[in-house]
Parts: structure tokens; C-alpha cells; sequence
């Protein structure tokens, strides 16, 4: 169904009523959900399965165990096709800023060992996906990183503190 009036709406807050978890979104939230869907269908058959998100963990050089990939499957509430994935970010979405947690998460999702992320491929991966950072905006982004100049390794611990109220994850020494 084409949104004939969805322009001006669709710029202003995301819906909370509905029943079509589409409504909840922007058109550009939701072709940044199928574009992240594509990424991760690796064998193209409609559903996110365990294969397809340990080939994505692979493709980005990052180890997971069958516990953490069946947690990821476990999450949601049945088969994750295309519609699935948006419910899945709007149950956890509640309009405001991600919690200190979730930030830390996501950069230690980059992580290739443990406080350090490869600078070339985050910036890579800064420019391929999502809303897409231009090289100026990674370079900006990066002067403000700890980023070791022999190996091109950002310090992802004093990213995280510089970034969170509660810093570096807890037990991790000095907040």
C-alpha cells in the first residue's frame, strides 16, 4: 500500500498507536531496516536464521558462540522475516536516547579483541551502512578517538567512558 499523505507525517515523531508496526517509522527508518535485513538474510530466504547471523559475525571478523546466536534467535517471537525485525526494535524502542548499556554494546559489537576495535573496518562499516557517514564526518569522528597511530586500533574502553555517563562497563577499573 503506497502512503499517499505519509510525507509530512512520516517526518514528524513515529506513530505509537496502529497496528502496522510501519507506522511507527519513518520511510527512511524502514529502508534502513530492509537494507539491514538484506545484509543479514546471507542465503536470501526471507528469514534471519542462526547461519545467517554467524555469517555476519564472521564477515566482520568477530567470534560467537551457538549460546550467544541461539539467544539472538531466541529474542524473537517466532521466525525473523522483513516484518518481524521492525516489531522487534519498536518493542524496544521508546523515543529517547539509548541507554548507557545498549551504546557500550554496540560499539563492543565492533570489538576484534577485547577494548579494541580495527579502525579501517569501523570506518568502513561507519560508511556502508545505516545512515551513512561521509569520510569528512569519520574523520571528524574519529580526531575525537583514542586511536593508536602505529596500529590504527581505537581504544574502545575510553570511547565507551567518553561517550556513556557510567563509562567503561562495570568492574572495568576507574568510571
Amino acid at each position: 500500500m503506497p502512503a499517499s499523505k505519509g510525507s509530512r507525517s512520516s517526518s514528524k515523531k513515529a506513530k505509537k498507536g496502529g497496528s502496522n508496526v510501519f507506522d511507527m517509522f519513518t520511510q527512511k527508518q524502514v529502508a534502513e531496516f530492509k537494507e539491514g535485513f538484506q545484509v543479514m538474510d546471507r542465503d536470501r530466504d526471507g528469514i534471519i536464521s542462526k547461519d545467517d547471523l554467524r555469517g555476519v559475525y564472521d564477515e566482520i571478523g568477530r567470534i560467537v558462540t551457538d549460546k550467544d546466536l541461539d539467544d539472538m534467535i531466541a529474542d524473537a517471537p517466532g521466525p525473523i522475516n522483513f516484518t518481524t525485525l521492525p516489531h522487534m526494535f519498536a518493542s524496544r524502542s521508546s523515543g529517547e536516547s539509548d541507554d548507557d548499556d545498549v551504546v557500550a554494546k554496540s560499539f563492543r559489537a565492533f570489538e576484534k579483541e577485547a577494548g579494541q576495535i580495527d579502525s579501517e573496518q569501523f570506518r568502513a562499516m561507519l560508511m556502508a551502512f545505516g545512515d551513512k557517514f561521509t569520510p569528512a564526518e569519520v574523520d571528524d569522528a574519529f580526531e575525537q578517538m583514542e586511536i593508536d597511530e602505529d596500529t590504527g586500533i581505537i581504544d574502545s574502553n575510553a570511547l565507551i567512558a567518553m561517550l556513556c555517563a557510567g563509562g567503561a562497563e562495570k568492574g572495568e577499573g576507574e568510571a
